[in-house]
């Protein structure tokens, strides 16, 4: 079953395994001065998962009612290398990714909240959220690569 814990734990695990290859291919690159083409191609793919995490995590944030101090945690988490495996065994340590997600308004004043019926409405038709979701990054995700990597070309 795709719970939320389980989908933001494979994401979380995703991001680090991204962070490794990246520094590998840093370490090819700038100790090795063996080329660049690991930095390429592991920066592309962490660039992409990175995206991915951000995503999971604001929804599964929403689907869990974390707090915006969580929520922001679990973001910058995605920036420091392998951040997001300690930041999952806490919350699902402390219980904060257990149940199902959410797809039926409650007696919860916060469900009437615009933001969470949106979130619930497109968790109700999984596939299309999981296209909407994909569509989405892979757009930004090419407007990243258009724009450029962190620090130029150059770097």
């Amino acid at each position: 079953m795709f719970t939320p814990a389980r989908i933001f734990r494979v994401t979380a695990i995703a991001e680090a395994v991204t962070w490794a290859l990246l520094i590998a291919g840093m370490l090819q690159k700038y100790v090795l001065d063996a080329g660049d083409w690991g930095v390429s191609i592991a920066g592309g793919v962490h660039g992409f998962v990175f995206l991915a995490y951000l995503a999971v995590g604001l929804v599964v944030s929403i689907n869990q009612r974390l707090s915006a101090g969580t929520t922001l945690l679990i973001l910058v988490s995605a920036i420091i290398p392998f951040a997001t495996i300690p930041v999952e065994v806490r919350l699902v340590g402390s219980g904060r990714l257990d149940g199902q997600w959410r797809t039926e308004a409650t007696a919860d004043p916060r469900d009437s909240r615009p933001l969470d019926r949106l979130v619930r409405w497109w968790i109700a038709r999984p596939k299309a959220f999981a296209a909407v979701l994909v569509v989405l990054i892979v757009a930004v995700f090419a407007i990243l690569l258009i724009v450029g990597p962190p620090g130029g070309r150059n770097g």
